[in-house]
């Protein structure tokens, strides 16, 4: 595990190593140095990683059995998820229901078990945080935005559990667990959304006379958007609204929206029978408030592609 600081993977860890990967926003880097040093036993700039593991392995706690389980999960995730894709496209329509079933339940009880994990965590540090401000009766600066802890801020709503409350000294364990519980979430759900992909279907590129009408092509507008984090909220229920009122036009084939894993980066997909009905859309009410929704929230401006493609090539049926 702790290799992972080792960024050039000589076996030891310089002082900056150890700062780069501990630092937390609560430890000063006076204690962050007397802590590497209380380790190391030695006046020197190199922490053997064998001396690390030692003081963490001493140290696990509750969370010894946690961390142990992972290696198993690991592999059985794996080992699920290899066996789904060979297996699936071949399976019988009931069979593949049973999967993806199985699939969901699997990532609900997992994100149940990252939730309790993210809110113990953020709890602990959000006291400890306390803790050090009411101690030096000053204001804690904010991390940096390249830490764990902001990491998770952006790539999940915060969810803690409300019975737990800290009651022992096990701080630092959690975060490598949480983190690992993530990746095993963040697997399975692309599995699922590859299993149950809802993508339009397209017949087989072949050669054809196609007619001039204005029905001969249908359009595909996609918008590229980066979103300020402090938004984040308010856009998201802009664009719940504005995928509603999209979906629910006669003339719109199909809309979707997809979030970027770990940014506040978003693409939204539409298709059309035809350009003039994409235009008559965007001139509407809702798509206006939206397209100034987008000037108050974004980081950047959008990015807005457009693309044409034979409307018979669109097969048009519930299957």
């Amino acid at each position: 595990v702790f290799r992972r600081a080792d960024k050039n993977d000589d076996g030891k860890l310089s002082f900056e190593e150890f700062q780069n990967y501990f630092a937390d926003g609560v430890l000063s880097p006076g204690e962050l140095r007397e802590l590497f040093s209380s380790i190391d036993g030695c006046p020197t700039d190199n922490l053997e990683t064998e001396k690390l593991c030692d003081y963490f392995s001493k140290r696990l706690g509750v969370y010894r059995p946690v961390l142990a389980a992972l290696e198993s999960l690991n592999r059985a995730v794996l080992t699920a998820m290899d066996a789904t894709k060979l297996e699936y496209e071949q399976a019988s329509k009931v069979d593949q229901f049973v999967t993806r079933f199985l699939l969901r339940e699997t990532v609900g009880q997992l994100q149940a078990l990252q939730s309790s994990l993210e809110g113990a965590s953020e709890t602990l540090e959000v006291q400890a945080c306390g803790l050090r401000s009411s101690e030096q009766n000053v204001e804690v600066q904010s991390r940096p935005c390249g830490t764990r802890r902001a990491g998770r801020r952006a790539l999940r709503n915060i969810s803690r559990s409300p019975s737990w409350s800290p009651g022992s000294s096990d701080i630092g364990q959690s975060s490598e667990a949480e983190m690992q519980w993530r990746l095993q979430v963040n697997r399975l759900q692309e599995l699922i959304d590859q299993l149950e992909c809802k993508a339009p279907r397209l017949e087989p590129l072949h050669e054809e006379d196609l007619a001039n009408g204005p029905d001969s092509h249908i359009l595909v507008a996609q918008r590229q958007v980066q979103v300020a984090e402090e938004a984040l909220e308010d856009f998201h229920r802009a664009l719940c609204c504005y995928v509603d009122f999209t979906r629910a036009q006669s003339h719109c084939l199909h809309v979707s929206a997809q979030k970027l894993l770990g940014s506040a980066s978003f693409s939204l997909y539409e298709f059309w029978r035809d350009e003039a009905s994409w235009r008559r859309h965007q001139q509407s009410p809702c798509s206006k408030a939206f397209q100034r929704i987008l000037i108050d929230h974004l980081r950047a401006p959008d990015t807005l592609t457009t693309v044409f493609f034979p409307a018979s090539w669109w097969v048009m049926n519930n299957n």
